[in-house]
């Protein structure tokens, strides 16, 4: 069979699939769907390859034959085509933020929240050595990091920090592009420290140290940041559940909150009884969202059209005297308490049902807990009502503190 023609190669693009030899492993690929392409078939190490060169709209014949060619030299060199394509692609990585997005694309098949390393990435490593060579950053460079982050008053952040540090490093060392890992001699203990088993749940004095200070410091905790944590506390459900709520979720004339399956974390939907003094948290968060369909829009450019999620954490930070990326940090409003996180507050939650006695079975399904061992697998009960008189409860007991404000 002789070569092909330009003028066949051009009336083949355009007729049915099929593919056409030019000789020496060059094939003319027409596929059945989209753009006709250049494929180079050769055998390396006894075994049959294939690559694609380019698409035909973007080399000409004469050009396909001088890069197969080329190629085929490669290969009698002993080198294999593919590989020293590879190779080249891997040779583009050149900046820490080059190595991330090569890692990360790998997160995003192996990860089900891919999208938690890639946040920490770019605000807590990007900043510092995201735009400096891969091979030049040292262990020092590491140290810094980790301290900055650690100095910020978020010691698990730090952990996190050093943990994709090293598994993004350690991804260079794979891919050739480093030798060794800056990251690698450092510990949690270099870091945020050995995290500690959490525990923490606000006392009734600490509940309204926090929200009396919050109140009186609306300049640096704002109204929206206060009702979320008014609900957080009282409701028990978890952050993302409440900050990433649509009002469609919401029926206030029957005071229920519909929570869909795919954003609650257990994969079950439930509907929460809201008491009246949520309704009209509610109210006024329907106010202050100026007709925005989430009840805690964004209130900066972001891809996120919801309250961020560190948003909340950030705040509370702040009132402990700490606040990342800042020089001169804020005054300490909150005297000698031990700081506390967002998600103690749904602990907080747990331990005030118990304190009210409400049945253990009942509390759990408060927290949208799946009820555990036989109990679990046989009772589909939802306990709506108990929930209900559980919520209720709580809530005329959290309202008076969050309530207590100089003007009511």
């Amino acid at each position: 069979m002789g070569k092909l023609t330009a003028k066949e190669i051009s009336a083949k693009s355009k007729g049915p699939a099929g593919k056409y030899s030019d000789g020496d492993g060059l094939y003319f690929i027409v596929p059945k769907s989209g753009d006709a392409y250049w494929m180079l078939r050769y055998t390396s190490n006894k075994k049959r390859k294939e690559m694609t060169l380019a698409k035909y709209k973007d080399l000409s014949l004469a050009d396909a034959r001088l890069d197969a060619a080329i190629k085929m030299k490669e290969l009698r060199s002993g080198i294999d085509p593919l590989i020293a394509k590879q190779r080249a692609k891997e040779a583009g990585i050149q900046t820490v933020d080059d190595l991330f997005a090569d890692w990360h694309q790998g997160n995003i098949k192996r990860l089900k929240h891919h999208s938690i390393p890639e946040r920490i990435y770019r605000k807590d490593i990007a900043p510092s050595i995201g735009d400096a060579k891969v091979d030049s950053v040292n262990a020092r460079d590491i140290r810094q990091l980790l301290k900055l982050v650690a100095d910020s008053g978020r010691p698990a952040i730090a952990n996190d920090v050093l943990m994709y540090c090293k598994q993004m490093f350690n991804h260079g060392i794979k891919l050739d592009v480093i030798g060794a890992n800056p990251a690698s001699a450092f510990s949690v203990t270099d870091a945020g420290g050995v995290e500690k088993s959490k525990d923490r749940a606000l006392s009734e004095e600490e509940l309204k140290q926090f929200f009396n200070t919050a109140r009186t410091h609306s300049d640096s905790f704002s109204r929206p940041n206060y009702l979320a944590c008014a609900l957080l506390v009282t409701l028990g459900v978890r952050k993302s559940e409440l900050t990433e709520a649509t009002w469609d979720e919401f029926d206030l004339d029957k005071k229920i909150w519909s929570l869909p399956s795919n954003r609650s974390k257990s994969g079950v939907g439930i509907d929460i009884p809201l008491p009246s003094a949520v309704i009209e948290w509610l109210a006024e968060l329907n106010v202050l969202a100026c007709g925005s369909m989430y009840l805690f829009p964004n209130r900066r450019a972001s891809k996120s059209p919801f309250m961020g999620s560190d948003t909340l954490n950030r705040a509370i930070t702040k009132l402990f005297g700490h606040e990342a990326g800042k020089k001169k940090q804020p005054p300490n409003l909150m005297g000698d308490m031990p700081h506390f996180t967002v998600h103690d507050l749904r602990r907080t939650c747990r331990t005030q049902l118990a304190k009210q006695g409400t049945p253990g079975h009942v509390a759990e399904r408060c927290l949208n807990h799946k009820l555990k061992g036989v109990e679990g697998i046989y009772d589909r009960h939802d306990y709506f009502e108990e929930r209900r008189e559980a919520l209720l409860k709580i809530a005329s007991t959290l309202a008076q503190i969050i309530y207590d404000a100089p003007n009511r």
